[in-house]
């Protein structure tokens, strides 16, 4: 899933080299934390969360396959 938030990530900002991505697990959760140039910010999370949110859907959906929940913080 770590990939997955980083492959999405890379396509949408305009400094790729400067995407980092997170991963904490706890007991049966994960934490993804990313982090972007502070001028690409506003890209990754879209107009009114929009591209955020579609993020976060896509991990749900890969979550469920693998029976796990995922959280995704953008830094």
């Amino acid at each position: 899933m770590k990939e997955l938030v980083e492959y999405i990530a890379k396509s949408i900002v305009t400094a790729p080299e400067a995407v980092r991505v997170s991963e904490e697990n706890t007991a049966n959760n994960i934490i993804l934390k990313l982090e972007v140039a502070p001028e690409d910010r506003g890209r990754v999370i879209g107009k009114q969360g929009r591209v955020a949110q579609a993020m976060r859907t896509l991990l749900r959906v890969a979550a469920v396959r693998e029976g796990t929940r995922v959280q995704l913080e953008i830094l």
